[in-house]
């Protein structure tokens, strides 16, 4: 699966520890999780923003990168979860955003990183502006794991398979990508994207 062209092995992941967090379980949160993708993005549906609850509409929200991390080790381990800036420091550009973390058209408000089961990075984007960060992910041709207001991308294919069982949508802009039957798919908000429950291997 390519979910990201800047990333050759992969995509990066969002995610950090429920310890860092302060985020309780399913049960704690009250999660109400729902499949489908009637009306998945910009739904008015509450939430509580705050620890990666789905909206009616179908897509979590999360209103910064420790409530994304809450939300992803549901599905998936995030270890030694550091900011954007912090890891870039002893990494060479391996988890996604080093450059369009810092690049307004993208809309992204914060970035944080962390590692999954197998120490792959999977980097946790939050969006102040979904249309915005869509429209730039459809000029770069790169793809996501995307939430109501969040994005992720994970490099290790064990964590991509883990997420895709969650209510994350792939993001993409692929005019040629194929869905089987079975899975869902809807227009984006910005147009010649998609958003889908199936992720190619």
């Amino acid at each position: 699966m390519r979910l990201s062209r800047s990333l050759v092995t992969g995509a990066a992941t969002l995610a950090l520890l429920t310890t860092l967090s302060g985020c309780g379980s399913d049960s704690e949160s009250g999660s109400k999780a729902r499949t489908g993708a009637d009306s998945v993005f910009g739904s008015d549906a509450d939430s509580d923003g705050d620890s990666g609850q789905t909206t009616t509409g179908g897509l979590p929200r999360a209103s910064d990168t420790e409530s994304v991390a809450s939300y992803l080790n549901r599905y998936t381990p995030c270890q030694g979860v550091v900011t954007g800036d912090e890891y870039d420091g002893g990494h060479d550009g391996d988890a996604w955003g080093t450059d369009e973390s810092e690049d307004p058209a993208w809309g992204i408000e914060e970035r944080a990183v962390c590692t999954d089961g197998s120490d792959r990075p999977i980097a946790l984007l939050t969006v102040s502006d979904m249309k915005e960060f869509q429209t730039a992910a459809k000029a770069s041709g790169d793809e996501f794991l995307v939430g109501e207001d969040f994005a992720v991308v994970p490099v290790g294919d064990e964590a991509i398979r883990s997420l895709q069982r969650s209510d994350l949508r792939f993001l993409t802009c692929d005019a040629d990508l194929a869905v089987p039957s079975g899975f869902e798919k809807e227009p984006a908000l910005v147009d010649g994207c998609v958003l889908t429950n199936y992720v190619p291997e």
